[in-house]
């Protein structure tokens, strides 16, 4: 079978293709025929060698988290899918590995894909999906009536955020390109400020919940735009950041949040309600497999909205 490694960290010119193996899988586990994998700026962050500490520096590594596909075969103790299920999942976040023909997946890792989503629609909602329910619901607690600004608000979870954050009652502030105005204020943002024509910085409103998917907002910035008592979320758990929170909530009101995805198998099933009952998929674009360079490549840039997917099958 096909699958995407690398052994050496770099830029996407380190991917390779390869033939390997088809995996074997245990009595808890599925084998899956890959049919999508979508592409999140934490592959090349990972594959770039910045969050060594976490994926560790042995090669050969893989890439690819989230993805679509079709139950193949299943252990002797899966009970939830059988052969020829088509389902939605996630492997480690630091380790990856979707991107080949064949996978082999936890149970608790996998959920039936949404019926009224495509393969490559589908692949694109675990790992943002996830992102986005466990910032809302958990890190920033976003209820009615409260007021949200969501810096980076077209990207892979930025759109999902609009959407849940509406979805619990809240008034929400998108932040974005001049590209993405008119796309944000579809997907139901009450307020859409274009960064290239006005600082945010310098907003008069004041906020429940500021969330910083650009990694371009600090907390020093954020603490301006915040109520007395609200939360920032970023999403880059550096070592330093981490610590850095920890100590501000210790004394201040205003909290600072650090996303660590941590999927589960409830949420994995929300997200197919969602989007089961509208939740808005948005696909930049679709790349074949052989073309893997290039998709990490343009992916890299940020000029996409919504998400990019890899069609494997």
């Amino acid at each position: 079978m096909r699958k995407v490694i690398y052994k050496q960290f770099g830029d996407a010119n380190v991917l390779e293709l390869t033939e390997q193996a088809t995996p074997s899988f245990d009595k808890n586990q599925l084998l899956i025929r890959v049919k999508a994998v979508s592409i999140n700026p934490l592959d090349w962050k990972v594959y770039g060698g910045e969050m060594k500490l976490m994926s560790g520096s042995t090669f050969p590594k893989s890439v690819g988290i989230d993805f679509s596909g079709i139950v193949e075969q299943t252990g002797s103790a899966v009970t939830r899918f059988k052969p020829g299920d088509a389902v939605i999942g996630l492997l480690d976040v630091f380790k990856g590995g979707a991107l080949a023909d064949y996978i082999a997946v936890k149970e608790t890792d996998v959920a039936l894909k949404p019926v009224n989503c495509s393969f490559e629609q589908a692949a694109a909602l675990p790992v943002t999906g996830l992102s986005a329910l466990q910032i809302i619901d958990q890190l920033a607690t976003v209820g009615p009536n409260q007021d949200v600004l969501i810096n980076g608000a077209t990207g892979g979870v930025g759109v999902f955020a609009v959407h849940i954050a509406q979805k619990r009652g809240a008034s929400v502030t998108a932040v974005v390109g001049p590209k993405g105005v008119a796309e944000a204020a579809k997907w139901g943002a009450d307020t859409v400020i274009d960064y290239t024509k006005q600082d945010i910085r310098r907003i008069a409103q004041r906020f429940d919940a500021v969330i910083d998917l650009s990694t371009k907002l600090s907390f020093t910035d954020a603490r301006k735009l915040m109520k007395p008592r609200a939360v920032f979320v970023s999403t880059l758990p550096s070592p330093l950041a981490l610590v850095s929170s920890f100590i501000n909530n210790l004394f201040s009101g205003k909290k600072h949040k650090i996303l660590i995805l941590k999927p589960t198998t409830d949420g994995l099933a929300t997200l197919t309600r969602l989007a089961d009952d509208g939740l808005q998929i948005v696909l930049d674009k679709t790349y074949p497999l052989t073309n893997v360079r290039d998709a990490y490549q343009e992916a890299s840039q940020g000029k996409i909205i919504g998400k990019s997917v890899i069609v494997v099958d």
